[in-house]
Formats: C-alpha cells, sequence, structure tokens
C-alpha cells in the first residue's frame, strides 16, 4: 500500500490586532481578528522534520503586529492583500497565502471614546497565490425579522410532519454573507456598504414564501445592483419564533405573543451568481 502526503498548510489562527490612529484629539480604532494560512512546498516537515520552509507562526503573528503600525491597517481588505502579498513575496516556499480577518465595529462617542457595537461582524478572506488573487468580503450575525408578509406551506409531507401551514408567520434570522470581488482593486467600504445595503433592502421588500425565496431574492439584489459582485454565499438560518398557547389562560394570540426558540433551527444555504459563470470555490 503506497501512503502520501495530501493537501497540507500552516499558519497562526486568530492574532487580535487593535490599531489607534492618534491623528490630533480625534482618535480612530481599528478592532480585528487575524487568522493567516500558508501552503507550498512543505512536504520536508511533515516528512522528514526538515524546518528549513517553515516560517514560524509566531513570526506571522509578529508580521500582523508590524504591518498594523508600519502601514497602518484601513479597509480589512486592504491589511489583508498587503500580508497575503508579503508572505508569498518573501517566502520562495510558499506559494499561497490565505489571510481571514473578522472586524468589530465600535461606535464613537467621543473623541476618543467608543462603545463596542452589538451589530454584525464584518469578514474578508484573501487568496493569493502564482494564479492570481481573490478578495471575498462578508459579514456574519447580521439579525433581520419580519414582523409578518411571510408564509409558509404547500411543502412535503409524510407520516412525521407535525408542522402546520401558515398564511402568516414572524420570518427572522442571522445573516451571514460572503461576497466574491471581480477584482482585487476597488473602494472595499463603499462596496461593503453597498452590499449590506441591498441584502437588508431585499430582505424588507421580499413577501416571503419560504426563507430560499428571500435567499435568492437577498443574493439577486446584491449582483443587480453591485457589478463588482461576482458571486454571493448566504447561509440564514431560520430564528424560528413559536406562538404561545395562551388558552388556557383565557386569552387569545393573533400573532402577538411569541417565544424565541433558538435550537434547533432550520439552515438555508446557497449561492447566487452571474449566468454563465462557474463557481469559485478555491476563493471562498
Amino acid at each position: 500500500m503506497s501512503i502520501v502526503l495530501g493537501p497540507n498548510q500552516y499558519g497562526k489562527a486568530e492574532t487580535r490586532v487593535v490599531r489607534v490612529v492618534r491623528d490630533g484629539a480625534r482618535h480612530e480604532l481599528r478592532d480585528l481578528n487575524v487568522s493567516v494560512a500558508l501552503a507550498g512546498d512543505l512536504a520536508g516537515t511533515h516528512l522528514t522534520g526538515d524546518n528549513t520552509a517553515v516560517l514560524p507562526t509566531d513570526t506571522q503573528k509578529n508580521t500582523v503586529y508590524a504591518f498594523a503600525k508600519r502601514y497602518g491597517i484601513g479597509e480589512p481588505e486592504e491589511f489583508g492583500l498587503r500580508l497575503a502579498r508579503h508572505f508569498v513575496a518573501s517566502q520562495p516556499s510558499i506559494g499561497r497565502a490565505r489571510v481571514s480577518i473578522e472586524q468589530y465595529a465600535w461606535r464613537r462617542l467621543g473623541p476618543h471614546s467608543f462603545q463596542r457595537d452589538g451589530g454584525e461582524t464584518r469578514t474578508c478572506a484573501v487568496t493569493v497565490d502564482s494564479d492570481g488573487e481573490w478578495v471575498v468580503s462578508g459579514l456574519t450575525d447580521l439579525v433581520l425579522l419580519n414582523s409578518t408578509d411571510s408564509e409558509f406551506w404547500g411543502y412535503a409531507k409524510d407520516e412525521y410532519t407535525t408542522l402546520p401551514e401558515t398564511k402568516d408567520r414572524v420570518l427572522a434570522t442571522a445573516v451571514s454573507a460572503r461576497w466574491l470581488h471581480a477584482s482585487s482593486t476597488m473602494d472595499w467600504a463603499a462596496s461593503y456598504d453597498g452590499v449590506r445595503a441591498a441584502l437588508v433592502a431585499a430582505f424588507v421588500e421580499t413577501y416571503s414564501l419560504s426563507l430560499q425565496q428571500t435567499l435568492y431574492a437577498m443574493g439577486r439584489r446584491v449582483l443587480e445592483e453591485r457589478p463588482e459582485i461576482a458571486e454571493v454565499r448566504l447561509a440564514l438560518p431560520n430564528k424560528h419564533h413559536l406562538l404561545v398557547d395562551l388558552s388556557p389562560f383565557g386569552l387569545d394570540n393573533p400573532n402577538e405573543v411569541f417565544v424565541a426558540a433558538d435550537r434547533p433551527y432550520g439552515l438555508i444555504e446557497g449561492s447566487v451568481l452571474r449566468a454563465g459563470a462557474s463557481p469559485v470555490d478555491g476563493a471562498f
């Protein structure tokens, strides 16, 4: 039996870096969680313990800190591209660098005072190799709710089905979305704001007969309004709101009082891309 080494990578996960820009009395704040994964000619360290081609993960962590100071952070996509390009260009053994970033938002309270924002988390994943550069931006935990204009009926049923059909329900989800840019050069902040606005608008304006229909409407809206986006991938957990039976207390409940169930939950996932395009799995 022949045994060989398969695909592999290594890196430093979840380096937390906070950068304060002190230009005068009004400060700016960037708060990131950065993960690096490197791949290339690394068979030696696996097969014989030869570490000649291995850039220590501690060095990768230090590079994140040094780049935050030397170049600033700016938009997370810019920072990720700068790091990924550096690792590929500076290490002969490394053929691919992937940098994944979560950016945590802070709300300004004063010139140098901030409050951690409880909203969604902005994300990006940057991949650089000999074939090109790919930038996938995204967000997680964008919590949205429609209190009506949502139905669910006409579905398949079997002997285990107990869910009643409904023509009026609460539709709630915590959106996780990732979108592939057609280029690695653009106004990242404007693009992020535009995509987020399109996702929210589609959720608000879609009369939903299923969460799957809402997912497609959200992805379609992004591609219609943002020509710089090539593909959108969405994961929408169905945050079930179950009507409480108040009849034991002599009370009616015409879709007014619910219990928010955190688990189990339906999970709807899908991608929306331009006609004729092929999914770019490696970028995601």
